[in-house]
């Protein structure tokens, strides 16, 4: 990912006209095409072509040997809330994951494909070499990153009383177990404790996430220079 890329006006006028710049990889230099910055006034998070493609590689059910328009712009839109997210990480310094924690995200988002070699082989297709590519690795990196601030500034301050565990297991979870599975004997709330209330943290999560991408895209610069 292209990182440290300090403010709108450092890039000259040319190059953003064209949505072009070079880039060298494997001892060649190739031409990437610019399709977004995201600026919140202090720093600049630069979105490439080939961002989307990495991107899109690590969907299991994307396609990449001819992404549709939709595709690219579902992979636009997730990079730039992943910049959004980082620019916010970046204001709460953190210690890099080590190797093994690397590995571990690694192997996680491998076992959503249908094998390693599969995986590797999407990887190639967007220009990595394997899962030891600095480049991919620095993408894993960059999400434990934004997965750590998630947790720090939302998950960890999510709290579910009994109150609220009792009235999802009475107006959810019942209703929805004797719909799929009539005749059979409800599980009672102890049983199921653990389950709603991990439920219910994640539901808590994710319109917390919301409402904060929502206000964060009102506060922060984003410029399509090129449609995808």
């Amino acid at each position: 990912m292209k990182r440290g890329f300090i403010g709108i006006v450092g890039l000259s006028a040319a190059i953003l006209a064209m949505g072009l710049f070079a880039r060298a990889a494997s001892g060649q230099v190739e031409v990437d095409k610019s399709v977004a910055i995201v600026n919140d006034g202090v720093r600049s998070e630069l979105i490439t072509y080939s961002d989307l493609l990495w991107q899109l590689a690590l969907e299991p059910k994307a396609s990449l040997d001819s992404p549709t328009s939709e595709d690219l712009n579902r992979a636009l839109q997730t990079q730039i809330n992943q910049r959004l997210f980082t620019l916010e990480a970046e204001r709460v310094p953190r210690e890099a994951p080590g190797e093994k924690e690397i590995n571990i995200a690694i192997t996680e988002l491998i076992s959503h494909f249908s094998s390693p070699a599969e995986f590797e082989s999407r990887l190639r297709k967007v220009g990595f070499t394997s899962v030891k590519d600095p480049n991919f690795q620095r993408i894993i990196v960059d999400r434990l990153a934004i997965e750590k601030y998630l947790d720090f500034r939302f998950r960890s301050f999510i709290v579910i009383t009994p109150e609220d565990e009792a009235k999802y297991y009475r107006d959810v979870f019942v209703p929805d177990f004797r719909r799929r599975y009539p005749g059979v004997l409800i599980p009672g709330l102890d049983e199921k404790r653990a389950e709603i209330r991990g439920t219910l943290t994640e539901e808590k999560v994710a319109s917390a996430i919301e409402a904060f991408l929502d206000d964060a895209k009102r506060r922060v610069q984003i410029v399509i220079l090129n449609s995808v």
